[in-house]
């Protein structure tokens, strides 16, 4: 029996999944195996000796997700379960909810980031989503008249498929255009200022391995010669590809508008409202480490990395956990200057102009906590570079001093503010922290949250032990907030 669960609360909670058909579905029934892959999927199964595996589906492919289900399990014997909500963005593989049923492997279906996992082995089932190939080729001779032009096609993970048919229709023609192909397991590099690769190089060219792509460019040219060449709508990705390779002209191809045409999104706008949320950054105190992720590699250590980093500038920063963003959620802690989101490449950039208080990503939060940052046209959406052994980690370098502040004038507000550069307080050195005695017995952190918090007039439900009077309990009042059953309408 398919089942569906929810990731909330400490322990799963599974119920069986009742579904109701909807004409025939998203996908017609003759198409279902081979648009699902269920022959590869069985394959999978067996090369992994599973005994459960989950099948994480987005929300717009959950109508097919029973019938696939019933698939697999008729196809490999073996318990089935399907994820439906996911606790963070559906591009990223959720194997914490996974973990909660006990699955052996994880299969991904729909648009994916290709974050890499550590946990469970992954598949995934990108789908065919309809193009036409040969409009498509026509787009791009429109948009490249030019044979001689250096370009890299890139595409969505949903029409990978066609990448082979479009080559051999456009090869012959532009030897200098460079089709990527999709990695998964892949270790990610980039592309230095100067356009050279630290990736591997062989003849005249390079090999770039980024985002769970692989293409080649000429390495004397540099990726900044090469446009780019988009297949897909507006999405996560498309933004994403072109704040990482700002220097590259940018024109794309929508299947389902069956047009082509050239980016006109100014990048330079784009990076200089990245830049504020920096400057934002740097005259903040209290930061919030909002965790976005709990499956991508390395969340943790980045994690680390930003407190210490954090800590070293001389501000207090508060870990939270909440699942989903949202306005109300992120209302609850005023104390919290700025928030800085870790997730994937792809959910890392979010437009905060609906929060109260921005969200910037781990490399604008760091580039605002070391001064050995300076601001270039790179920016960096994968937080895995910016770790120690990634290409776009920077040590801190604040000379022979090893405590000091630094004078800076906030180009937002004016005035001047010292920034406290560390070389060797970490966040459990005891000097960050500030204890302050209760009750003569007990010890409790008393953080910058925690002191505003006590200027508060009203702080919220206390217990109050031991000075609120035991009385029984009474029906409350019935009927909505405006117009209570007890309530006399004037």
């Amino acid at each position: 029996m398919a089942m569906q669960f929810s990731s909330d609360g400490e322990e799963a909670i599974q119920r069986p999944l009742i579904t109701t058909a909807v004409g025939n579905g998203l996908t017609p029934p003759e198409e279902l195996d081979e648009v699902y892959e269920i022959e590869r999927t069985t394959a999978f199964i067996a090369q992994h000796q599973c005994n459960k595996v989950a099948l994480q589906f987005p929300d717009e492919l959950l109508v097919d997700s029973a019938t696939v289900a019933k698939k697999v399990e008729k196809a490999s014997g073996i318990k089935v379960y399907i994820l439906g909500d996911t606790s963070y963005g559906s591009c990223c593989v959720d194997e914490v909810a996974a973990e909660h049923v006990g699955a052996d492997a994880v299969v991904h279906y729909g648009r994916a980031c290709l974050s890499p996992c550590n946990r469970l082995p992954v598949m995934y089932v990108f789908g065919h989503k309809s193009v036409d190939v040969k409009n498509c080729a026509a787009a791009f001779r429109e948009l490249y008249p030019d044979l001689a032009c250096h370009v890299v096609v890139v595409c969505d993970v949903v029409y990978h498929y066609i990448m082979g048919m479009l080559e051999s229709l456009l090869q012959p023609d532009y030897p200098h255009v460079s089709f990527s192909t999709i990695t998964l397991h892949g270790t990610s590099t980039c592309i230095s200022r100067a356009g050279d690769s630290n990736s591997r190089v062989t003849s005249d060219e390079v090999e770039v391995v980024k985002f769970g792509r692989r293409f080649a460019i000429d390495g004397r040219l540099g990726i900044g010669a090469y446009g780019m060449f988009y297949i897909g709508g507006e999405s996560p990705t498309l933004t994403n590809f072109m704040m990482t390779w700002n220097q590259c002209a940018f024109s794309t191809f929508n299947p389902h508008t069956g047009k082509g045409r050239h980016e006109t999104l100014s990048v330079n706008r784009a990076l200089m409202k990245r830049f504020y949320l920096i400057e934002r950054a740097r005259d903040a105190k209290v930061v919030g480490i909002l965790v976005g992720t709990l499956g991508v590699a390395d969340y943790l250590s980045v994690i680390q990395h930003l407190r210490d980093r954090i800590c070293r500038a001389g501000k207090k920063s508060y870990t939270f956990v909440m699942g989903k963003l949202s306005t109300a959620k992120l209302a609850n802690f005023l104390e919290v200057d700025i928030f800085v989101l870790v997730a994937c490449p792809e959910n890392s950039l979010l437009d905060s102009s609906d929060f109260y208080r921005p969200v910037v990503t781990p490399y604008e939060m760091d580039m605002a906590c070391n001064t050995a940052w300076e601001w270039t046209c790179q920016y960096v959406t994968d937080y895995r570079d910016l770790l120690p052994g990634g290409c776009s980690h920077v040590e801190f370098s604040i000379g022979d001093a090893t405590d000091r502040e630094v004078p800076d004038v906030s180009l937002i507000t004016g005035e001047l503010r010292l920034a406290h550069i560390s070389q060797t307080r970490t966040i459990e050195d005891p000097a960050c922290t500030l204890l302050a005695q209760r009750s003569n017995r007990t010890l409790a952190e008393r953080g910058a949250a925690a002191s505003s918090l006590d200027s508060r007039s009203w702080k919220g439900l206390e217990r109050r032990l031991g000075e609120t009077p035991v009385t029984k309990a009474v029906e409350g009042r019935r009927g909505i907030a405006i117009a209570y059953e007890d309530e006399v309408c004037s």
